[in-house]
């Protein structure tokens, strides 16, 4: 599937990647940022087939409250009430028609470029604080994409990114574009994306593939790990422990755990989630160059942005080490004052299909493998998924055996246990009682059949031997019409694991007996065997993994 049919697939309502493109919301102030922002709102709402809604909030309230604050300052010659009263009339002139005109005419350069590309164009101009305007109409759900210039026409010598940029940015309710350089549009180099593994991170991927495929641009993605702090700290640490608590500590082990830890496995756990991003790309029909970073993360990925003169950089507004409160990640923050190059800051998420993750990701024990090959292989596929998800709950990348029998002891109780397996592997005795019933059975079928529900009720009971109790439940049996199989189905129940073909063979002849079906059926022992694979290796809810 291409990423356009993909995009066509999902709600606008969806806070899923990739983000729709159909609603774009530019801040217009007749700035050169803000021009080439409406210039890319556009661009981007041509290829996603959407529209473009211009927003200029004027402050009347705002400067009224001013002027009239510094009417005390005014020279001596407004002193007199006839001419403050004139002034107040001009000022109130100015307010009420002269900021609706300003704002009028940034709508009617939007409608005009709009017009010219064949994109229909909408008009937003409330009143109040111009920031907190934006920000409330992110918040309506009628816009997808948030587009405004890094900074505007308060912009001077050293300005990095606007104030009324930065409080948007952090309050912003959806996707947020900063346009940072007002002579490039997106394209004019690779479009970069930000990966650590986080839902955004991937959401971000999404994004960058769609834009790319929709303005012809190639992706990059990158990963960025900082090896060099822990060693920092560790040395920082060391310079303030006594002896006593450096011993207690075991500092030198620790500090030797932690470097390895760091030099191979962060790097390892990164590096999986590049190849995940490669995959989910390579699904797409996508060719994606991935690079593997180290250094501080946003200093890094600065340097890659310049090294390939990148157009853009998208990442996930908030990283994978964020908590609910927090507004922008430091990552994030910092490219957005840094970078040369667009940044776009998104809050769709998209989750990658559970097997592609877990293949990058997820490393067996030996032990782990070995124990699962005890599972019967018509469950075993199921099993290995089910320990996947588990682990992952779990934030295991690594599977050891008691992760898989915590997970088949749930499908198969006593699975991995030593003390059920003996039981289950040792002959039951039985009872003299107990045989003599079997004994007085004419019918060998049957009393066969009976023997071995009996021998699982008293497994099941965990009893020593097989007593009257445990045979005298199946005696009806006795008296039932021994039924015949068709070929089909001897064949199909033929092919269930040795070690638990009995068991669903005396099921499926239950249920032929219930609806009075004999022979018995291919299709009833299918039906049978089904319901014996769910009893086994039960659906994970909804949602457990993400689906």
């Amino acid at each position: 599937m291409s990423m356009t049919a993909l995009t066509e697939e999902r709600s606008e309502t969806e806070n899923t990647a990739p983000a729709s493109l159909k609603r774009m919301l530019v801040a217009l102030d007749a700035s050169e940022h803000a021009n080439r922002a409406l210039e890319e709102s556009i661009r981007l709402a041509v290829a996603g087939g959407g529209h473009v809604t211009g927003i200029h909030a004027y402050a009347a309230q705002l400067h009224d409250r001013r002027f009239k604050m510094m009417e005390g300052g005014l020279p001596e010659r407004y002193h007199e009430e006839e001419e403050m009263e004139y002034q107040r009339v001009v000022h109130d002139s100015l307010i009420t028609k002269g900021l609706g005109i300003i704002t009028d005419s940034y709508h009617d350069v939007g409608l005009e470029r709009c017009q010219q590309a064949d994109v229909e164009f909408r008009r937003l101009s409330p009143e109040g604080k111009n920031y907190s305007q934006i920000v409330d109409a992110t918040r309506t759900g009628e816009h997808d994409v948030l587009v405004l210039g890094a900074l505007g026409l308060g912009a001077g010598p050293g300005s990095l990114v606007g104030t009324v940029c930065e409080r948007v940015t952090r309050r912003s309710a959806i996707d947020t574009l900063v346009i940072r350089d007002t002579d490039r549009a997106i394209g004019d180099g690779p479009i970069v994306v930000g990966i650590d593994g986080s839902e955004l991170s991937n959401g971000a991927l999404m994004t960058a593939l769609d834009v790319a495929e929709r303005l012809g641009a190639e992706v990059h993605a990158v990963a960025a790990y900082d090896p060099y702090y822990h060693y920092v700290a560790f040395n920082k640490i060391a310079g303030v422990l006594s002896e006593e608590a450096g011993k207690v500590f075991r500092f030198k082990e620790q500090e030797q755990l932690h470097e390895e830890l760091i030099d191979d496995g962060i790097a390892k756990i990164y590096q999986s989630h590049l190849e995940v991003a490669r995959s989910i790309a390579e699904d797409l029909g996508v060719k994606l160059k991935t690079t593997l970073l180290d250094g501080k993360p946003w200093v890094a990925i600065l340097k890659y942005l310049d090294s390939v003169n990148a157009s853009m950089i998208i990442v996930g507004k908030t990283g994978v080490h964020a908590d609910d409160d927090l507004d922008i990640g430091g990552t994030s923050e910092n490219l957005l004052r840094q970078v040369s190059c667009h940044v776009w800051l998104t809050q769709t998420s998209y989750i990658p299909p559970f097997e592609v993750v877990a293949e990058e990701t997820v490393t067996w024990s030996v032990e782990a493998e070995k124990k699962l090959s005890r599972a019967p292989e018509f469950v075993r596929d199921m099993a290995r998924r089910m320990v996947l998800r588990h682990a992952q709950k779990l934030g295991h990348t690594f599977i050891t055996s008691d992760v898989v029998d915590e997970v088949m002891k749930s499908m198969m109780p006593g699975f991995g246990d030593d003390a059920s397996k003996a039981a289950r592997d040792r002959t039951v005795a039985w009872s003299d009682d107990a045989s003599k019933l079997i004994d007085d059975i004419q019918d060998k079928a049957v009393a066969d059949n009976i023997r071995l529900r009996a021998v699982k009720r008293a497994r099941r009971d965990q009893a020593d031997e097989v007593g009257v109790r445990h045979v005298t439940p199946f005696l009806d049996l006795v008296d039932a019409t021994a039924l015949t199989w068709s070929a089909a189905a001897l064949a199909r129940v033929a092919r269930v694991p040795e070690m638990v073909r009995d068991t669903v063979k005396l099921e499926i002849e239950d249920l032929a007996r219930q609806r009075e079906q004999d022979p018995v059926s291919l299709e009833l022992a299918e039906e049978v065997i089904l319901e014996v694979r769910k009893n086994m290796c039960p659906v994970p809810e909804q949602g457990a993994d993400g689906g």
